[in-house]
């Protein structure tokens, strides 16, 4: 399996769940991580699964995820299995109610990556998903990267 992980990382935690990501797919085939920054449209010729991820930036996508996004035609990703990841703050542990307000008006990152890959013609691989980093720039939390991995082979059915 031809595998692709896109993502946008400000403070090194989204690429280090994405380069996890990439390294658990590559066991069942080729892959690779880009920053969305270095995508060119040839990089998802042959791609079988594309997983996106993105800090969650005002409880949406980075804003060049978004820009990226907007950028494939509906029928783009026809055929092609679909993931979305972020990475976000543990608004339980936050104890800020009012951001655990938002949160559950806005979300995280994750939800829109997968509605805007489902819309480009994607075929969703299984669930969008959060990666817990500490504080506002990181650490990631203990045993995420793991988790990380844990999610990708489930995505290949491993």
């Amino acid at each position: 399996m031809t595998s692709l992980v896109v993502f946008e990382s400000f403070f090194g935690n989204t690429e280090v769940v994405a380069r996890a990501i990439a390294e658990a797919l590559e066991a069942g085939g080729h892959a690779r991580a880009l920053r969305v920054s270095e995508l060119e449209k040839h990089h998802l010729d042959g791609v079988q699964l594309l997983v996106v991820g993105s800090a969650t930036r005002a409880f949406r996508p980075s804003p060049g995820t978004q820009a990226w996004l907007r950028t494939l035609p509906p029928g783009k990703l026809d055929g092609v299995r679909v993931a979305a990841f972020d990475t976000r703050v543990d608004v339980e542990k936050v104890g800020n109610r009012f951001l655990t307000f938002m949160v559950r008006l806005f979300g995280y990152a994750a939800e829109p990556i997968e509605k805007a890959l489902a819309r480009a013609g994607g075929e969703v691989a299984g669930p969008a998903t959060g990666f817990i980093v500490e504080d506002k720039q990181g650490p990631l939390r203990e045993g995420e990267t793991d988790r990380a991995r844990a999610w990708a082979r489930a995505l290949v059915g491993e």
